[in-house]
């Protein structure tokens, strides 16, 4: 039997779900928010994380081509809003990419021992392009999908994740509650923002933002035992999982750092810290840092190819100008001028940094962006799902969203909607105005893109393409 027909038990999917999410990067904006994390989480959860699973169980087994959301929207609201679907999965890497990257400097800083210039916007700037375009190169010249396999997540996320446990629970035994931290006592109205500190809003998004991409767990449906009913059960417990294992890491942390120090992109703080409080060797965070950078830099590799495979298959398909050259790829699959294209993108978001001194309003900026335009692909997954209930109601649902009727179907989109608009205005009213402003101007700019490229498409795309393609083989 082949490893598509191995099934899978409940205990491995719930896993293989929770690894779809698991990240230490999110863990000091959800730390910053103070005991407000809580309530945060669970709106992320209710509202965001479990729609979004459950509407992706539906559409993923309806239609188990490739393709993924693109292939959803398509087959719902047809060729343009696939075609903006995909462009929007692909952009939402270039805010994205630098706020993954911007971590690679405050790293570099506590691995070397000098955390002022880890911490340098400067510093972090030449370091998110330099390592990015190092990364960009070494993926058109060499099969780069082949480096690290499973490294990176071992390296970038579940070690530091123990690491971090370890450390963090060793501390709070030590020093008790920490009165100057970020959560000091607690009080059940510090669970909510109050109308005179509405501060913590700001980091709605960046908590939200820890569940993007569970709706690949969908996938996994086809090698369920009992399908409908293991489905269901294991993605309450891996966002249970998920929301304990961030909130007790946020939790230490937010204990630990000084109220109003946080460094958002800077894992390593709390580790420094501790060592301290411990009497441990501060070399612990000097390996730490080690280990997660290059665990990020494997991880960043393989993203630049990753989502660029996509926009291929959409040149291909006739929805992108010929001239554009994104249908033509090399020996290892990778579209030269996609990936170009992308690591200029992001070289240009990166500039943030050398223009905005606050590095902490920067990541803030960035996760926001990255968000705010991934938000729009879920709110055209959750009109995809009323749409073709209406369009295909006999189509075979192997996970279907209640047993009879489209009242539990259009509950949970109509939730995920609402849960969206509420995170994207609760996160840009609390920012700054002229942040918020540049989110939002961003985010309009690459999604009207998609669509004038649309109103623009002609035969000639499509028949150049074929005849660019045949030549290649």
């Amino acid at each position: 039997m082949d490893k598509q027909g191995i099934k899978l038990g409940l205990g491995t999917f719930i896993g293989m779900t929770m690894a779809l999410c698991a990240t230490v990067r999110s863990i000091p904006s959800v730390a910053a928010a103070g005991w407000a994390q809580i309530t945060y989480m669970l709106f992320a959860v209710i509202f965001f994380a479990l729609p979004v699973a459950l509407i992706s169980g539906e559409l993923g087994t309806m239609l188990q081509a490739d393709g993924g959301p693109q292939l959803w929207v398509k087959t719902a609201l047809g060729e343009k809003w696939g075609f903006v679907t995909a462009w929007l999965l692909w952009v939402q890497m270039f805010p994205g990419m630098v706020m993954v990257a911007s971590t690679i400097g405050p790293l570099w800083g506590n691995a070397f021992g000098n955390v002022a210039l880890g911490n340098n916007h400067w510093f972090i700037f030449a370091n998110i392009l330099g390592f990015y375009w190092i990364i960009t190169i070494l993926n058109l010249k060499f099969d780069m999908a082949k480096v690290g396999g499973n490294i990176g997540v071992w390296l970038g996320v579940y070690i530091p994740i123990v690491i971090m446990l370890i450390m963090g629970i060793t501390a709070l035994i030590k020093t008790g509650v920490n009165p100057a931290g970020y959560l000091g006592s607690f009080s059940i109205a510090k669970l909510l923002p109050s109308l005179s500190n509405l501060s913590t809003l700001k980091y709605f998004a960046a908590i939200s933002f820890v569940y993007t991409g569970i709706e690949i767990s969908s996938v996994f449906i086809p090698r369920l035992h009992d399908a409908k009913r293991t489905y269901t059960r294991g993605i309450f417990i891996a966002l249970i999982g998920l929301v304990l294992m961030n909130i007790l890491n946020a939790m230490l942390v937010a204990n630990t750092v000084p109220n109003g120090k946080m460094q958002l992109s800077n894992i390593t703080q709390p580790i420094v810290l501790w060592c301290q409080i411990l009497g441990w060797p501060t070399i612990i965070a000097n390996i730490f840092s080690f280990m997660v950078v290059i665990g990020v830099l494997i991880q960043l590799s393989a993203w630049v190819t990753g989502p660029s495979k996509t926009m291929t298959q959409v040149a291909r398909s006739g929805e992108l100008p010929a001239s554009f050259g994104y249908h033509k790829v090399n020996k290892y699959g990778v579209s030269r001028n996609v990936v170009l294209t992308q690591s200029i993108c992001i070289s240009m978001f990166a500039l943030l940094y050398g223009v905005m001194k606050d590095v902490n309003g920067v990541f803030l900026t960035l996760t926001n962006a990255t968000t705010v335009i991934y938000a729009l692909v879920y709110i055209l997954i959750a009109i995809s799902l009323i749409r073709l209930r209406q369009m295909k109601p006999n189509l075979d649902r192997p996970y279907r969203l209640g047993t009879n009727g489209n009242g539990v179907a259009y509950s949970v989109a109509f939730l995920l909607i609402f849960g969206i608009t509420v995170i994207i205005a609760a996160t840009l009213l609390t920012t700054d105005l002229v942040q918020a402003i540049f989110v939002l101007s961003i985010t309009a700019i690459l999604f009207v893109i998609p669509l004038y490229i649309d109103s623009h498409k002609n035969t000639e795309w499509i028949t150049q393409v074929r005849a660019d393609l045949q030549t290649m083989n």
